[in-house]
């Protein structure tokens, strides 16, 4: 796989994005109803942001988007104009969630593809940069893949097992099962889960 952004900015450029929904995604929206108005909430490699969008104009006042490819951050400020600009953040990831500046800033991290997306050597990588950017009892949910990772993708795969070992400490797993507000392609093809960062 080429360099992130470049790929990623790619597939944006020639319209190869057979993942997005083109609206937001029903299990993190059903989830969300449960956040106070003012949590911090992160959404990483949010692709077109309809998330972030359906969030902000429900009146929540701190949501974060982030996404390599400057396409997905271009085509998500022409939709929702009054999106503070800096909120959305784009490039490598992972160089930004392991500045200090970001330590422990957010109450809630939602994750829908971004998972899937990167490869699989990086993965515990991302449960460190996750356990950086929450606050103390902070929580990362949303969907993940259960068809058998392979070497091709993205996306890649992953199964409960492996979900069940890389969201252990300093994780605790609250949720991992069926969701039933899966989208039809979707459906029985990913697990909801729910990981709280301990507290200690």
């Amino acid at each position: 796989m080429p360099d992130h952004a470049e790929y990623w900015e790619q597939r944006y450029q020639e319209a190869q994005i057979g993942w997005d929904l083109q609206g937001p995604t029903p299990a993190l929206q059903a989830a969300a109803e449960a956040f106070p108005k003012d949590a911090r909430i992160l959404i990483p490699g949010c692709g077109m942001g309809w998330d972030g969008e359906a969030l902000h104009r429900q009146g929540f006042t701190q949501v974060y988007l982030s996404d390599w490819a400057p396409s997905a951050k271009a085509h998500f400020l022409e939709r929702v104009p009054d999106f503070p600009e800096d909120r959305f953040i784009t490039g490598d990831f992972f160089t930004w969630a392991a500045n200090e500046a970001v330590h422990g800033q957010f109450d809630y991290i939602l994750e829908c593809t971004f998972y899937c997306a990167i490869p699989p050597a990086m993965r515990a990588d991302y449960a460190q940069a996750m356990a950086h950017l929450l606050r103390p009892g902070g929580q990362l949910l949303g969907l993940l893949f259960t068809f058998p990772l392979t070497e091709q993708g993205p996306p890649f795969g992953g199964s409960l097992e492996e979900y069940t070992l890389r969201f252990g400490a300093p994780f605790r797993l609250d949720r991992l099962g069926p969701s039933p507000l899966s989208i039809a392609p979707r459906a029985e093809k990913e697990v909801f889960f729910c990981a709280t960062l301990h507290t200690s």
